[in-house]
């Protein structure tokens, strides 16, 4: 026998070893995966599909998106990859600058430009900050994100517009391919690694219900609000009102998506979104703190006192699927 025989022998039966224990690995990984449902029904069609390129300002309305692990996506455009600092790169939001929210960005192909009545147009090019910036840390919520500072135009444009000086804001871009590190949560509401997106509160994608809303409306009795004050990806149409209460899943058009929470709403419902202007009242969250509370003594020390009005999603489909208007909404049989 030749003298390598015994370790030809040994190498293969190291590899066979290793591939069954990569085998037993992969079969452990599908394991804990959750099992998605196979029996749908329709309960309705997606109306429209919102895109906020800024966080906290205004959106882009799209005929069709594809869903990535870091929310919806078209080319350049993507929800909330970017976002306001101020000098200490903590995130600011239009609860505290209402004004951020008349900010219009569009984009096309790489360049970002940002309309607002009482400014200059500005146009910024991503593919530039991309090569030419170095990754600093922001803050949003107490988590450090890596980002890209986007420059002095765009950091005295924000400043002029927010408080009238020349430094005190910057506009930086999210700097990573994978979701943001996890905040601590609680043990009531079951995030994966790869359920906190970009620069989002908390998940990549929102659904509201129009039949929800409207249904709130009829309670209202000095102002009226519209899907757009509670800041949805997506808006449902042809549902019962409140009827997204119950759902684990949700199945738009080929894309399944695993509800993770109910969004409880803040101050910026308050504030309408084509004027700036908050609702002297308080409304609608006023009313929605009469009736939308959750009762659950346990999901609500997870969840605190904010009333619920939406859901919040994560996808649990493949990575790449197209949603489109018009796409049949469907919830498990």
């Amino acid at each position: 026998m030749s003298e390598k025989a015994p370790y030809v022998s040994a190498t293969v039966a190291a590899i066979g070893a290793l591939g069954a224990a990569y085998y037993a690995y992969n079969v452990y990984q599908e394991s804990k995966k959750p099992k998605l449902p196979e029996q749908w029904k329709q309960i309705g069609t997606l109306k429209d599909i919102y895109v906020y390129p800024i966080k906290s300002c205004g959106p882009v309305l799209l005929n069709k998106a594809e869903c990535s692990i870091l929310g919806l996506k078209d080319g350049w455009l993507r929800d909330r990859v970017l976002m306001v600092v101020n000098d200490k790169y903590n995130f600011v939001t239009a609860r505290g600058y209402p004004e951020l929210l008349l900010v219009q960005p569009t984009l096309k192909n790489s360049i970002l430009a940002l309309k607002h009545s009482d400014m200059e147009q500005l146009n910024i090019n991503l593919a530039e900050v991309l090569e030419v910036q170095k990754p600093k840390s922001a803050k949003v919520w107490g988590v450090t994100v890596p980002v890209y500072d986007c420059g002095g135009e765009a950091a005295e444009w924000f400043s002029r517009l927010l408080n009238r000086s020349s430094d005190n804001f910057r506009l930086v871009y999210y700097a990573s391919q994978k979701s943001r590190e996890l905040r601590s949560s609680s043990k009531y509401y079951k995030f994966t690694k790869n359920d906190t997106g970009a620069l989002p509160d908390e998940v990549p994608f929102n659904l509201i219900n129009e039949a929800s809303v409207n249904e709130l409306n009829s309670r209202l009795k000095d102002c009226q609000v519209t899907p757009r004050n509670f800041r949805p990806n997506f808006v449902l149409a042809g549902a019962n009102p409140y009827e997204e209460d119950s759902w684990k899943y949700i199945k738009i058009g080929e894309n399944i998506f695993e509800i993770i929470k109910p969004c409880g709403r803040c101050i910026l419902t308050t504030i309408d979104p084509e004027t700036g202007v908050r609702n002297s009242r308080t409304e609608p969250l006023e009313t929605l703190r009469t009736y939308r509370q959750i009762a659950d003594p346990e999901e609500r020390k997870s969840a605190g006192s904010a009333p619920r009005m939406g859901i919040q999603m994560a996808l649990r489909s493949e990575p790449g699927g197209v949603v489109s208007l018009n796409d049949p909404i469907y919830i498990p049989q």
